[in-house]
C-alpha cells in the first residue's frame, strides 16, 4: 500500500474535507496453508470442541481421531462433524499413531500439561487450548521441550482472528493510527451460563478463563512494549448467585500509555462489547452487542471510515488459530500465537489476579502462577 502523506499512515483514501473515506485494506482473515494437509487429532470433546470441529470441517482439514474419556461425547462429535474419524478413549493411543502430525488439546488447564508434554515427546505439533498453563515455569518448560523436539507449540488464542480484533491489530501494526496511547476494553455480557459447570469453581473466572483473551489482545495491541505495573479489582454483584466475582476492572500501565479493561459478566439485557484504541494519528473504535457482531470505525485526519468485516469470533477465530499453526509448520517458522509469545499475555493476567487478591499493584513477571 502507498503511504498517504496527509496522515503518515498506510492505505488511507481521504474524503472531501476530512469526511468519509475508504478504509485501508488489512490482512486480518484466517490464514490457510498452501499445500500442507496433515492428519489431525482432537483430544477433549467437551462443549468448546463443537466450534473447533466446525471450523476445521469448513477448512476441509483431515481430522482422523477424536479422543475423550467419555466415549459418548467423542461419538457425538464424530457423528456431527467427522464421521470417518476414529473414537479413542486414551490420549496415549492417539500419540502412538505415527500418521497423526498435529494434535489439538482442548482440555482444562490442570489436565493439559501432562498431555501436552506427552504429545511433544511423541513429536506431534500441538495447539493448546487457552489459558495455556497455570504456572509460567510449566509454560517455559513446554516451550523448551517443543524446541528440543523440533515441533511447534501454539496456544488457541482464537480472539486474535476475530474479525474486529484482527483488523484493529493489523491497522495498529501498520502504523495507521500512529503511537498507541490508550486501549479501552469494555464488556457487558451474560456469563451466567457457567453456573453449575466446572467453570464456576474458578475463583477468577472473569479475569482468568474469559479475560485471558483481552490480556492477550492488550499485549498484541501494545506490540512488544513493556508493561510497568498492573492494578486490578473484582467484586460480586449484589444480586448474583454464582460463586466467582462477575465484576472486574484492570489497569495496565506502560511508559506513556495505558490499557484499561472493564468487565461485567452478569448482564442479561442490553449487552455490549466495545473496544477503543487511541493513537497519535487516529482512533480505532469497535462496538456491538456481542463478540460476533462488531462494527469497526477508523478516525484520522483524512476522515472517517467504517470497515467492512467478514467472519465471526468463533468460526474465524478457530480457523485462524489452527490455520496459523499449519502455516508455521509448512514454512518452518514460529507461529504468531506460539506458546512463547503467549507467556507475555499470561504474565499480564497473573499479575492482575494477584493484584485483585492483594489490592496492590503488581509488576508483570513477578507473579508466576495462579494462586486460586
Amino acid at each position: 500500500m502507498s503511504e498517504n502523506k496527509q496522515t503518515g499512515s498506510y492505505g488511507l483514501s481521504a474524503g472531501a474535507a476530512g469526511g468519509a473515506m475508504v478504509a485501508p485494506v488489512m490482512a486480518y482473515w484466517p490464514p490457510r496453508p498452501r499445500e500442507y494437509r496433515p492428519k489431525i487429532a482432537l483430544i477433549g470433546c467437551g462443549g468448546i470442541s463443537e466450534y473447533h470441529l466446525r471450523a476445521y470441517r469448513e477448512m476441509g482439514l483431515d481430522v482422523v481421531a477424536l479422543c475423550d474419556r467419555d466415549a459418548a461425547r467423542a461419538e457425538q462429535r464424530r457423528t456431527e462433524f467427522f464421521p470417518d474419524a476414529d473414537v479413542v478413549a486414551d490420549f496415549r493411543d492417539v500419540l502412538r499413531r505415527g500418521e497423526i502430525q498435529v494434535v489439538d488439546i482442548a482440555l482444562h488447564p490442570a489436565e493439559r500439561v501432562e498431555v501436552i508434554e506427552a504429545a511433544l515427546r511423541a513429536r506431534k505439533h500441538v495447539l493448546s487450548q487457552k489459558p495455556f498453563v497455570l504456572d509460567l515455569s510449566d509454560g517455559e518448560r513446554l516451550v523448551a521441550l517443543a524446541e528440543s523436539q523440533g515441533v511447534r507449540l501454539a496456544v488457541n488464542q482464537n480472539g486474535r482472528w476475530a474479525p474486529h480484533f484482527g483488523y484493529m491489530a493489523a491497522a495498529i501494526h501498520a502504523g495507521v493510527i500512529g503511537e498507541v496511547a490508550s486501549v479501552d476494553f469494555t464488556l457487558q455480557w451474560d456469563h451466567t451460563w457457567t453456573a453449575g459447570t466446572p467453570f464456576e469453581a474458578i475463583h477468577h473466572l472473569v479475569l482468568f478463563d474469559f479475560g485471558i483473551h483481552w490480556f492477550d489482545m492488550a499485549a498484541r495491541f501494545m506490540n512488544g512494549r513493556k508493561p510497568e505495573r498492573v492494578w486490578a479489582s473484582v467484586a460480586r454483584t449484589g444480586f448474583q448467585k454464582m460463586k466467582p466475582p462477575m465484576l472486574g476492572h484492570v489497569v495496565i500501565d506502560y511508559p506513556g500509555a495505558q490499557v484499561r479493561l472493564d468487565f461485567n459478566g452478569h448482564v442479561q439485557h442490553g449487552q455490549e462489547d466495545r473496544t477503543v484504541v487511541c493513537g497519535s494519528q487516529g482512533t480505532l473504535r469497535s462496538f456491538g452487542p456481542s463478540l460476533s457482531a462488531q462494527t469497526v470505525v477508523l478516525h484520522t485526519a483524512a476522515g472517517t471510515a467504517t470497515v467492512p468485516l467478514e467472519g465471526t469470533w468463533f468460526t474465524s477465530g478457530f480457523q485462524g488459530a489452527m490455520g496459523e499453526l499449519l502455516c508455521a509448520i509448512e514454512a518452518n517458522r514460529e507461529p504468531a500465537h506460539s506458546a512463547r509469545n503467549n507467556l507475555a499475555s499470561l504474565a499480564l493476567c497473573f499479575a492482575a489476579l494477584a493484584s485483585a487478591d492483594s489490592g496492590a499493584p503488581v509488576r508483570p513477571g513477578t507473579v508466576t502462577r495462579v494462586s486460586k
